[in-house]
């Protein structure tokens, strides 16, 4: 092949590349927003916050968690520790795994998220056996509107009992959760 004809191949392979828009099917669900510390060190600051939804919970795995937090808290955060559905971002990090996301109808054609993820326990936490490493989840509730945009709550540090069989009983370790605000949603996932 001469090299003009190898110029224009990677011309257009990078054209392609460059101009490709993936599917709806293909797109991941993402929600961006702000979290407002209420109450804590972190009252009244202002931190960006994403969630990217890549698969919902399945109802089997839900009666799972469930089945497991009846047993232990242990038992939930084994079970939960195996699940992968997103991704959850507090500030400009990484982020860590969001291991549930349930979604749920809400309003006028809403949708209500929630979201429930192993919370990482830093070494001064373990170090000095503080209350806060008993609180081993983080929650959230996100409540979006049929145009994707909304509000919620946070609770890093939390945790979970359940009661009467089916209703989930959040325990915060702060006095109030923080605030999820100017929520916005791009994106879809289809439920499997």
């Amino acid at each position: 092949m001469s090299r003009t004809v190898i110029v224009r191949m990677t011309f257009i392979v990078l054209c392609a590349a460059l101009f490709y828009q993936p599917s709806q099917a293909q797109r991941n669900l993402r929600i961006d927003g702000t979290v407002v510390g209420i109450s804590g060190r972190f009252a009244g600051r202002a931190l960006p916050f994403a969630l990217i939804v890549n698969r919902y919970t399945t109802p089997g795995e839900i009666s799972e968690l469930v089945a497991a937090r009846q047993r232990s808290e242990d038992s939930l955060l084994s079970a939960l520790s195996r699940l992968n559905a997103g991704r959850i971002q507090i500030g400009n990090n990484i982020g860590v795994t969001a291991n549930a996301i349930i979604p749920t109808a809400w309003g006028d054609g809403g949708n209500k998220l929630t979201v429930l993820w192993e919370r990482n326990i830093n070494f001064y936490e373990l170090r000095y056996g503080s209350r806060s490493e008993d609180y081993r989840f983080g929650y959230a509730e996100l409540f979006l509107d049929r145009n994707g945009k909304g509000e919620g709550t946070l609770i890093p540090a939390a945790r979970i009992n359940v009661r009467g069989g089916n209703t989930w009983e959040v325990e915060d370790f702060g006095v109030l959760p923080a605030r999820l605000m100017g929520l916005r949603a791009s994106g879809t996932v289809q439920v499997r």
